[in-house]
């Protein structure tokens, strides 16, 4: 009597194995033909493809290598940088405010403290310009920029790397990082670098705008011809962000740390995360695939990486800002905004799914995300409703 069924179920099985074979048979048919071509070939032209192959298995073995091992990656990475100029001079300081020097001790036993009169004067540095620096260097230093690698040109066998749910998670992180790089180094231009927005603008920033807005997946040839691959023009915009801040400690440039301008910067900052939580909506409303869904990956950590990088400029900002922010009583509200961007950085998972909201089997990682971005949204726009006030 069970005889039915078990046939029933050899011969389903049976399917299923004749028609994995048949997948794997039209996945290797293109390397067997290419065996039996090379085989055939002579002992010259074997050498000049197996050298040939040789060097894109090797550029794809340090493709795979450098977008599974993030250098130096650490959420907690604000202070490293703002505990450089941390000191009781400073502490109460604008950005771009003249610094007492540090007192020296005078004649023994005299009890008393003086100041070397040939010190020059210094002022504060900007923290802002100090981790938007810093970020360059984490993504085209101490990590190969990824976007702009020929093997990333390349795709997966043609298909490009957004489009599969293979290596590119690290390229959309340091691409979510860069989209606040470029919007930081602007306003930097714009409004903070300067007084006033009338005065010249520091060469230096403008330089660095500049080189930012690079293409971010430029290489040694385009299709103009030779160009500059991404990484080393954006080697020179930290360069220049860096010569910057060192003017601005030589008080030969200006910060401009107006309430104002604090305003327009929390602006900008609360119009690039809605922008995203609003690409995030889009992709939870095009697919509900759950682990499946192959863009998910690279819009989570795009928002990822945003998140990242406004956490650094937030904190530096605090900072720069620190006299404004103590006037208005923002000091409450800005610690717990920067609390819940910090806390949604926690968030790390291994796969991401973009499931239907209501499913209890595939998570929806993206609308999570996206939740962080509009709550941390909304404490930027609370801090924008104190100043305008």
């Amino acid at each position: 009597m069970l005889d039915p069924i078990v046939n029933f179920f050899t011969r389903i099985f049976q399917w299923i194995g004749r028609g994995i074979g048949f997948v794997i048979g039209v996945i290797l048919w293109p390397f067997m033909w290419a065996g039996r071509w090379y085989t055939k070939r002579g002992w010259i032209l074997k050498a000049v493809v197996g050298l040939a192959l040789l060097v894109l298995v090797g550029l794809y073995a340090y493709f795979f290598y450098v977008t599974q091992v993030w250098n130096d990656f650490n959420p907690d990475y604000p202070p490293r940088i703002l505990a450089e100029s941390n000191s009781p001079q400073t502490a109460n300081a604008l950005a771009g405010d003249p610094v007492a020097p540090a007192a020296t001790q005078g004649g023994e036993g005299s009890g008393t403290t003086s100041q070397n009169p040939t010190t020059p004067q210094s002022c504060k540095r900007s923290e802002i310009a100090a981790v938007t620096a810093d970020l360059i260097d984490f993504n085209v230093n101490r990590n190969a920029w990824i976007s702009s690698m020929l093997v990333s040109k390349l795709g997966f066998f043609g298909v490009p790397w957004r489009n599969t749910p293979f290596f590119d998670n690290k390229a959309a992180f340091q691409l979510g990082i860069n989209q606040v790089l470029r919007r930081t180094t602007t306003e930097l231009v714009d409004t903070l670098g300067r007084a006033r927005g009338t005065s010249r603008i520091d060469q230096n920033l403008q330089d660095a705008r500049t080189a930012m807005s690079w293409d971010e997946d430029a290489w040694y040839i385009g299709l103009r011809g030779p160009t500059r691959p991404t990484p080393s023009v954006y080697r020179e915009a930290n360069q220049k962000v860096r010569a910057f801040n060192t003017s601005l400690e030589q008080c030969q440039a200006t910060f401009d740390a107006r309430a104002d301008n604090l305003l327009q910067f929390l602006d900008r900052i609360a119009g690039d995360m809605g922008s995203t939580s609003d690409i995030l909506r889009g992709q939870i409303e095009a697919s509900d695939a759950g682990w499946f869904d192959p863009r998910a990956d690279d819009r989570f950590w795009f928002a990822y990486g945003q998140l990242y990088a406004y956490y650094g400029i937030l904190s530096a900002t605090r900072s720069d800002f620190s006299s404004v922010i103590r006037e208005r009583n923002l000091a409450t509200v800005w610690d717990t905004m920067q609390v819940q961007v910090r806390d949604a950085l926690n968030m790390q998972p291994w796969i991401i799914s973009n499931g239907n909201e209501s499913s209890f089997i595939f998570p929806s990682h993206l609308a999570t995300m996206g939740f962080n971005l509009l709550r941390a949204r909304s404490q930027i726009v609370e801090i924008r409703g104190v100043l305008d006030r």
